[in-house]
């Protein structure tokens, strides 16, 4: 029985305790998917990558045109080519189709990989002015992810993308 008493005691003694430490505790809430969509270092990224990538889309853009044109003449002259030209032709067709297409691959791969490169960069630097925001406010607990609900006063996203606009 007074084993009973002694935890009946300390756990409400730990409940009152607790409820003290949350009243002080200072958490905040930052929206990553609203800071990954108006971070200025995200559209910039993405221009960049624009620029890095633009010449190879146009040139796949004009082997894929190329591709269309030699289809078109080969379904226009296959009827008065001969069997050998029209297997030539066909296999050299086939053939740059399929090179189209790993280097249609090749390029997706690239793009990818620099984009993730740069989402990792700028992923740092939200992380950091986030951590720099919690330490010069004197926060306890940021929370991003997973986050249900936050209101509007606990909400540091504003605060967030006004410190990434001045960076």
């Amino acid at each position: 029985m007074k084993i009973r008493h002694f935890y009946l005691i300390i756990t409400l003694l730990c409940s009152l305790y607790s409820t003290q430490v949350a009243a002080e505790l200072k958490i905040g809430f930052v929206n990553a998917i609203r800071v990954m969509e108006k971070a200025p270092q995200v559209k910039h990224a993405n221009r960049r990558l624009e620029r890095e990538f633009a010449p190879k889309q146009r040139r796949l853009a004009s082997a894929k045109q190329g591709i269309r044109k030699k289809e078109e003449r080969f379904a226009k002259n296959s009827a008065i080519m001969s069997d050998a030209e029209v297997r030539k032709s066909s296999r050299e067709i086939r053939d740059t189709k399929r090179d189209f297409k790993r280097q249609q691959e090749e390029f997706r791969e690239d793009y990818n990989t620099r984009r993730t490169e740069e989402l990792e960069k700028i992923q740092k630097v939200i992380t950091k002015v986030i951590q720099d925001l919690a330490k010069r406010e004197s926060y306890d607990f940021i929370l991003s992810d997973g986050v249900i609900w936050a209101s509007k006063r606990v909400d540091l996203t504003n605060k967030v993308l006004n410190k990434l606009r001045n960076k």
